[in-house]
């Protein structure tokens, strides 16, 4: 326990340092598959690696390129649009301040009508710095996840011999580089389809947002590929925001709904029937661990712990089901239900082993 405490402290103070590390790791197992079929047909493992970190690098910049020009204008007209959006939600507005007007007169007679004492107010930073900080510790880090990226699949298969060659039994290499490429494999295919999954729920609100003529419908639609990075919380959000902003472009509230209600039916259909289908019954998780677990990890680095998340729950499944003292483990992060039968069989096996 004391040596877990000292693990999540040390991560949470080293988050900037850690974090990138950890998603230039996640981004060379994504990547590796496709560089080692390259390098099968005659392409070397530098050049593969050079060219996949290039295009990914490419496709980062062609979105915030795409959308950093509407971001910077919807920034501005912020004030303006949550005027707009109390002037149409006024009803719901007084009722809610009427409520608060009441919860501050019976918190005055609790107090026996002495007033709060006055707050002192810290000043924060400005905008300007702020945002200069952001962009800085951003471009950093998504440089060091380049970089890593680069360097880890122009190495090919070096770091698995070096793995091998560590171990100094012949059962503990084999266990380890069957462990080491289960990994490999089953975190590339989750975080390729779930990409590829975001894609596609990304062009669909896009377009349905385009039909219903939302102004700039395809920064929507980038945000609705991000925001799913996120389980549950990502598809919350992206309704909320959308809803938002619809009620201030159109006039008609009953109209402005229908961007978010159609946004969440889109997820919902992503959620429970695309995901399911095309992800497969094991790499399915079960729903409460990852819960938990987007939860803790958001708990402790923010939207960026949300979005590593469940490819770590997913790196920590395969390392349990290849661990036998760890398969109690890997089972209960399973989506896989036992059945009643196999539970008796099981409890039988047990007994005439003891």
């Amino acid at each position: 326990m004391l040596v877990l405490i000292s693990l999540f402290v040390t991560a949470y103070f080293a988050k900037d340092l850690i974090l990138p590390i950890l998603l230039g790791f996640l981004l060379a197992l994504t990547l590796s598959p496709v560089s080692r079929g390259l390098f099968r047909i005659g392409v070397p493992h530098v050049a593969s690696a050079i060219v996949l970190v290039v295009a990914t690098a490419l496709v980062i910049l062609s979105i915030v390129l795409l959308s950093a020009g509407t971001v910077a204008l919807w920034s501005d007209e912020i004030p303006q649009m949550g005027n707009e959006i109390k002037q149409k939600l006024a009803g719901v507005s007084q009722a809610v301040e009427n409520m608060r007007s009441a919860s501050e007169e019976v918190e005055k007679i609790g107090n026996g009508g002495v007033q709060d004492p006055k707050e002192v107010v810290v000043r924060q930073p400005g905008l300007l710095d702020t945002a200069m900080d952001t962009v800085s510790t951003t471009g950093a880090s998504l440089a060091v996840i380049l970089i890593l990226a680069l360097f880890l699949l122009s190495s090919g298969e070096m770091f698995y011999l070096k793995l091998v060659q560590s171990m100094p039994t012949l059962s503990g290499k084999k266990r380890a580089l069957q462990t080491v490429y289960d990994v490999e494999k089953r975190v590339s295919r989750y975080l390729l389809t779930i990409a590829s999954i975001n894609a596609g729920l990304g062009i669909c609100v896009g377009l349905y947002l385009t039909a219903l003529g939302m102004p700039s419908a395809y920064i929507w639609g980038v945000a609705a590929f991000m925001l799913n990075f996120l389980p549950y919380i990502g598809g919350f959000g992206g309704v909320l925001l959308v809803a938002g902003f619809s009620i201030v472009t159109f006039d008609s509230l009953g109209y402005a709904l229908l961007a978010p209600l159609g946004y969440l039916m889109l997820t919902m259909v992503e959620g429970q029937i695309v995901t399911p289908w095309l992800v497969g019954r094991r790499l399915e998780m079960n729903t409460v661990a990852v819960f938990l677990t987007v939860v803790f990890w958001g708990w402790l680095w923010g939207i960026a712990g949300a979005l590593v998340a469940v490819p770590f729950l997913v790196v920590f499944k395969v390392i349990c089901e290849n661990f036998e003292p760890l398969h109690t483990i890997g089972h209960f992060l399973s989506a896989e239900q036992v059945k009643p039968e196999d539970s008796r069989e099981q409890q039988r096996a047990g007994l005439a082993s003891e």
